[in-house]
């Protein structure tokens, strides 16, 4: 491998679009979107019989590019189906020289991440691309798979984020709903996702990856997708599953940070890079207006200052040394 774990680029993710494999429509529609990633799926939105076109449909539209920024991944199968391998091979052979990462649906142990990185290994090794670039998002989507998040977020250094699948945990769990990211009847102490989130949230966190909230079903209900994602956010989530073009702008807001959040976490570290120079007396903690800043505060700043960055935020507020 060329990369080693927690050296990989890490994207902005904030709004992750969830495009059919086998609908050319759909995939014009998404190149003109303004969302962060976009995936194209061979899996649930393809159906069985439209999978085989649908590989040479997703080659075709990555090939002839027009993404921009976008980062740019297929959802292959997962490993219980006929269809897994076929999606690999096809797709990273025909464009994996145009293809970020393969996102991994119902990741349930660590050999089945290894798995697709061997084979996306000789893929790229026999077909002249660069070994290790193609990255791989592992989705959490029952019990067996949370039980091993944290083996599954070191199996290999591919590995970029952890993904929440909601509807099928809430299914394998039997949860008392039909609601996707809505509480279950009868749960009135809490959140009832909060252990699920937090635990996939640390995972990923431990290993410097990306960590993913899965979709919100009610697709024109953007005040309770905006609600839903708003929990993710709080706890430290990248970014969110859109389903539809209405939720783009709700996911890229909820994801990043405030303008004057933003601001203040710049000023936070151009202060404390200031203070702790020779010019601004070598000092390990210094007041910014009424607040005391030191090396957690700095920590943090940085966190909010990288989602703004990724965000493509500027500066409305620039914090200058105080004059001798």
């Amino acid at each position: 491998m060329s990369t080693t774990p927690g050296s990989r680029v890490q994207r902005a993710r904030r709004s992750c679009l969830a495009v059919p494999g086998s609908s050319q429509k759909f995939i014009d529609k998404a190149r003109t979107l303004n969302s962060d990633q976009v995936f194209l799926d061979l899996e649930d939105a393809c159906a069985p019989l439209a999978k085989p076109g649908a590989r040479t449909t997703i080659v075709e539209a990555l090939n002839e590019g027009g993404w921009g920024e976008k980062a740019r991944v297929v959802r292959v199968n997962d490993w219980t189906t006929e269809w897994t391998y076929r999606d690999v091979i096809e797709v990273v052979e025909g464009a994996g020289a145009n293809l970020d990462a393969i996102m991994l649906p119902k990741v349930q142990t660590p050999q089945q991440v290894v798995a697709l990185d061997l084979l996306v290994t000789q893929i790229e090794k026999a077909n002249g691309l660069e070994v290790g670039k193609i990255g791989i998002e592992a989705q959490i989507e029952n019990a067996l798979g949370l039980t091993h998040v944290n083996e599954i977020a070191t199996a290999s250094p591919r590995i970029e984020t952890i993904i929440f699948g909601p509807a099928d945990f809430m299914a394998s769990i039997n949860m008392k709903s039909l609601v996707v990211g809505e509480q279950p009847t009868g749960y009135d102490v809490g959140d009832a996702y909060h252990y699920i989130l937090m635990s996939i949230l640390m995972a990923a966190r431990a290993h410097d990856l990306q960590a993913i909230d899965g979709p919100f079903l009610q697709i024109k209900d953007v005040d309770g997708f905006s609600r839903i994602a708003g929990r993710a956010a709080a706890l430290g989530f990248d970014g969110k599953w859109v389903l539809h073009p209405g939720q783009i702008d709700a996911a890229n807001e909820t994801f990043s940070p405030s303008q004057e959040d933003y601001d203040h976490a710049e000023n936070i570290l151009d202060a404390y890079e200031w203070f702790t120079s020779e010019a601004g007396g070598k000092k390990g903690a210094a007041m910014l207006g009424d607040e005391m800043i030191d090396e957690a505060s700095r920590k943090m700043a940085l966190v909010i200052s990288g989602k703004g960055r990724a965000a493509g935020m500027s500066r409305n507020d620039k914090w200058t040394p105080p004059e001798a």
